[in-house]
This record gives structure tokens, sequence and C-alpha cells, in this order.
């Protein structure tokens, strides 16, 4: 009898350590589990929450996501990486949701340095990590460099930096023409700012680059923090160079400081670029009314509509949240229209059996339509498609306390391409101090 009880005892011993052993995705489950992480202390993590919600609501309320034979709900499992202060407690966060937590995929990251280090673990686990806040290039050209390891990451949102960079390069000669042709400014004198972050560095070595090929001068490149509170300094030296445009490249808070006190010292100078603060819409309550004319590349803008689905969204989100959605809340569409209608085609949810259906994939989302693409030699990138037709983002202007888009109004990716304009497109005004200043 004691040798029966010893025996079935290690028999359930081993049955237990196969069972842990077996991936999230092969145990026996009743719910998708989905990690959400983001520096959830923060904007850009709140709405990498609520975007989610928004998706999984939608989705359970139609009975959930059908997987094979069975009707499964999506569990969202909330993860703050603390990643815009520390990479390690990202690392750890993200061993947790796979670990701890079980989830079946992860969604989400702000800051590239931190997802870099994230992207790794999920990797390691074969985990599918879906991007919601990071840029840097390095994220999907690991996929082509190594497919078999990174093959589980995609980006969701934004688009790589380097497309960034265009539409921000495209706000430049827009601005420029405008300003040339409205206040007779014969040599366009440009200062750059941009934030000390890895995303960034690349970035301003090539806008220093590309506004010296554009004939224009550079007034000079000031890198402040991205979380200093006062740029005063900066902004008082660029006063001083003259500078007829601001060219911005921020993603965190201190957009918010730069664009107040730019205005409060009614420099006459247009602020295009990148400003992620400023694409919120308390911006002109933060910066109590000094933003008015600036300029910044975004993701969403009420009244802007890049397809069917984006009223749907913008609406919706506005509604149940009380705030304009920010690029980090396309975890929506990542659950909405990537994950949940991949599953739903394999059947399953084995990450190689997804990875091989998503990358394929052609499908709409609330702000444009996904193409993977691909790297010179044919390797898979797991990166956007960007460019008419595809991924373009939009470029807003405050307007007198709203957020207006102002491009793609009328554009041409090439000459004999056609024209690109959005439901809801405004010109663009330049500000009255520049016009006192220098209209003759």
């Amino acid at each position: 009898m004691q040798k029966r009880t010893v025996l079935w005892g290690i028999l359930l011993v081993a049955l237990l350590v196969v069972f842990i052993g077996f991936p999230a995705w092969a145990q026996e489950a009743r719910t998708i589990k989905i990690g959400v992480i983001g520096p959830m202390k923060y904007l850009q993590g709140q709405s990498h929450w609520n975007g989610a919600r928004m998706a999984a609501d939608e989705i359970n309320a139609r009975g959930g996501v059908q997987v094979g034979d069975q009707k499964m709900e999506i569990e969202l499992v909330k993860a703050d990486s603390n990643e815009l202060h520390n990479i390690t407690d990202a690392a750890n966060a993200m061993e947790r949701l796979i670990t701890r937590d079980k989830v079946n995929f992860v969604v989400g990251g702000f800051r590239s340095e931190a997802v870099l280090a994230m992207q790794d673990i999920a990797m390691e686990r074969k985990t599918i990590f879906i991007g919601c806040g990071a840029a840097h290039s390095e994220l999907c050209t690991r996929v082509a460099q190594n497919y078999k390891f990174y093959k589980y990451w995609f980006r969701g949102t934004p688009f790589s930096s380097a497309y960034i960079a265009r539409v921000a390069f495209i706000e430049l000669d827009m601005v420029a023409a405008l300003l040339k042709e409205n206040l007779n400014i014969p040599k366009i004198k440009v200062a750059i700012v941009s934030e000390k972050a890895m995303w960034a560095d690349s970035f301003t070595k090539t806008a220093e680059m590309v506004v010296k090929q554009k004939g224009m001068e550079l007034a000079g490149t000031w890198r402040p923090s991205p979380v200093a509170t006062d740029v005063t300094a900066e902004l008082s030296a660029i006063q001083r160079s003259g500078a007829h445009i601001i060219f911005t490249i921020m993603s965190s808070t201190v957009g918010i400081p730069f664009s107040r006190q730019a205005g409060e010292l009614k420099i006459p100078a247009m602020q295009i670029g990148i400003n992620s603060e400023g694409a919120k819409d308390d911006f002109w309550q933060a910066t109590r009314g000094n933003c008015n004319y600036m300029m910044t590349s975004t993701t969403y803008c009420r009244g802007v509509e890049a397809n069917k689905n984006t009223k749907h969204f913008v609406e919706g989100y506005i509604k149940r949240f009380r705030q304009m959605p920010t690029y980090t809340s396309g975890t929506y569409d990542t659950i909405r229209f990537a994950l949940a209608p991949t599953i739903e085609r394999a059947g399953t949810l084995d990450p190689d059996k997804l990875v091989a259906v998503l990358e394929n994939r052609v499908y709409k989302t609330s702000t444009s339509t996904i193409k993977y693409a691909k790297d010179g030699e044919g390797n898979p990138l797991h990166d956007l498609t960007w460019g008419a037709g595809y991924s373009t983002g939009l470029v807003i202007q405050w307007q007198d306390g709203q957020q207006r888009g102002v491009w793609p109004n009328k554009w041409k990716m090439t000459p004999n391409s056609p024209e690109v304009t959005y439901k809801g497109m405004v010109p663009i005004k330049i500000p009255p101090v520049m016009i006192e200043k220098y209209k003759k």
C-alpha cells in the first residue's frame, strides 16, 4: 500500500512538472490573457490601458474571440513599467507578466530604451509583443537580422522614427514655403530643440543635415531633458538667434513647459515637428493658451477621419474617458484589429502559427491600412508600411483653442501618385506675432 502511495505521488509530481512546462497558450484556458505594459502613472501608460479596455469590452460584448471551436473572452492584465525612470523596472514588469501572470500576449511599451529590454524578455519566452509607443528602428531591424528569435515582435504604433522624421520634414517644407511666400523671408533660419533620448539621437543629427541641405540656416541645436520643467534658458537663446522656425523633437513632458514658455516670451517663430504633449486635448489649458499656432505630428485629431473606423474610435474614446486618445491608445487597434482577427483566422493561440498569419495580413485600423514591411533584401521587419494608402500619420495645428488637422492635405507622395487628403483638413495659419514682425 505504501509503495502504491509513493508511486501515485511520483506520478502526480511528474504530471505537474509537465503541465508547468507547457507554454501559456497550450494550457487549458477560459480567457485570452493580454498584458498591457506602460508607464501607468503617466498619460502614455493610462492611454495604453484605456485603448486596451475599449477594445476588450467591444470584443467581449459580442461574445469574445472564436478560437477553433470555442469562444474565449479577453482578460487584461495591467503592468506599470515605470520605464520613464528605470529600465530595470520595465524589464521586471515584463518578466512578471509572462512568468507570474501567464499572459498570452503583451501590448504597449513607450520609451525605446526600455522597450528594447522588454522585447528581449518577451522573445526569450516566445510571447507575441506588439509595441504601441516606441519608435526606434532597431526594434524592427532586429526581426530582419534574427528572425527566428525576434519574430514574435510587431510594431503597432507609431511607425518607425525614420518615417516620423519624414513627416516632420514635410512639415518643415510646408511651413518654410508658407513663410517665404507670405512674409518675404529670403532665407529661413531653423532652431532644433530635441529631448535627450535614444529615439531622438539619430533624428536630431538627420534634422541638422536636412536643414542645411534644404538651403536653410541652422540657428543651433538644444537638447533639454525629457522631463525638464524650465526651458527659459534654451528659449532665450533661440529668441536671440532670430530663428523663424523652432523644430521640436519631443515625446515627453518637456513639451508642456517648452510651448508655454515660448508663448510667454512671444517668440516670433513657428513651432513645428514633434511635441507629443501637444497632441493632448488639455494642452491648451496646460500651456495657458500659449500653444496657439504650434504644430505637431500626431495620430488622432477630432474631426479628422482617415477611414471609416476613425470616428467610431475617437468619439467613443472621448465619450468614455473624457479626453482625446493619444497615439499610445493604439492598443485599441492592436487588440481589436490585429490580435483578435488573427487568432480567429488561425484558430489557435500558438504564437508561431499566429506570427505566420499576422505578418501577411493587410487590414484597416482606426488610423490607416496596415501592411507589414520588409527590408531591402525581402526579410520581414514587422514594421509598418508608410505612405499614401497606408500609414501616414497626421499633422495638427492649435488654432484658437482647437486642434485642427493640416496634413495630409492635397499631398502627393511622388509627382505621379494620387493626392491624399483626409476628411476635415484645414489650411495652416501663421502666428500674428510673426506677421507683425516680418510682413511689410
